[in-house]
Formats: structure tokens, C-alpha cells, sequence
């Protein structure tokens, strides 16, 4: 069975394609980010399908999306910021390598600005990613193998500890 080195999780601005696309060169292996899954599945942008569909046929695509790629993926696997909230997604992540990158407020909204092309901060963008953050925070945790602090890190060094660390486990050996 093909299965990912390590998934990536993690609120926006948190590292989760950046530092994910280093760790995987690091490693030699691919990489893959579940929201860019779905922008090719539905043949556009995540916020026009908010906007041509609703949240609810977007989380219906992203169920989808992280079960292929959970299942097919041998590399590293970055999973959208709300992945974690449908319940079907956590219990798939049961038994992966599952590093939850976590960003503190400041950090996230330095990273993703307020809210262009994030379809969930169109409005008040800081309040609402202050409130996701807190509402998701439990859930990362509980998928989470290990946890690493991302807040004043570049993601080069970012993906040099998760090398090290993977590597050491014997995880990413190949």
C-alpha cells in the first residue's frame, strides 16, 4: 500500500505548502497539496467554488481529495487548513505520520494577509482567522504525531528539523 512519508497540517499561514515543497526535495520524493487536488478536479479556484457552490460541495471534494491522496501519495502530503474539521479526514489519519505546523496569530496573518483568495476571511478576515485557529487548534492536535512551531522560523530550517526528524525515524528512509 502506497502511503505518504508525513502529512502536513496546519491553520493558513502556518507553512504547510512551502515548508512541505522543501521537505519533499530534502527527502527526494514528491509532494502534494490536497487543495490543489481540488482546484484541478473542479477546474477552478477554490474561492470561485465557494462562491459557485457553497462551502459544503467544497468539503465535499476535499473528503474526496484527502482520501485518493492518502491512499495513493508515497511523498509528502499537505492537507487545506480546514481538512482536519470532517470527522471521515481525522479518522483516515489514523496511523499516518501527521506533523501539525503550528503558527501562533501574528505570524498566519503576516503570511496569508487578510484574507485574499481565502474565501473563509473575506470578512473581518483577522477575527474569523483568529476564531478558526482556536476552533481547529483541539482538532490538529488530535491527528497530530508531532508538532512543530513554525512562528518566527524560516521554512528552510522549518523543513531541515522535519528531515532530520523523519529521517531519524526511519519514516522517510527509502
Amino acid at each position: 500500500m502506497t502511503r505518504p512519508v508525513c502529512v502536513l497540517v496546519g491553520a493558513p499561514g502556518s507553512g504547510k505548502t512551502t515548508v512541505g515543497e522543501l521537505l519533499a526535495d530534502a527527502l527526494g520524493v514528491g509532494f502534494r497539496d490536497t487543495d490543489a487536488d481540488i482546484e484541478r478536479l473542479a477546474g477552478k479556484p477554490i474561492p470561485e467554488i465557494f462562491v459557485d457552490e457553497g462551502e459544503e460541495h467544497f468539503r465535499t471534494l476535499e473528503r474526496a481529495a484527502v482520501a485518493a491522496a492518502l491512499a495513493s501519495h508515497a511523498g509528502v502530503l499537505a492537507l487545506g487548513g480546514g481538512a482536519i474539521l470532517a470527522e471521515e479526514n481525522r479518522g483516515a489519519l489514523i496511523g499516518h505520520t501527521v506533523v501539525h505546523l503550528s503558527v501562533e496569530l501574528p505570524d498566519a496573518v503576516k503570511r496569508v494577509g487578510l484574507g485574499a483568495g481565502r474565501p473563509l476571511l473575506a470578512i473581518n478576515p483577522r477575527a474569523t482567522l483568529k476564531h478558526l485557529m482556536e476552533q481547529r487548534r483541539p482538532l490538529y492536535a488530535e491527528v497530530a504525531t508531532a508538532t512543530v512551531v513554525t512562528d518566527g522560523r524560516a521554512p528552510e530550517e522549518i523543513a531541515g528539523e522535519l528531515a532530520a526528524l523523519l529521517t531519524a525515524d526511519g519514516r522517510a528512509a527509502r
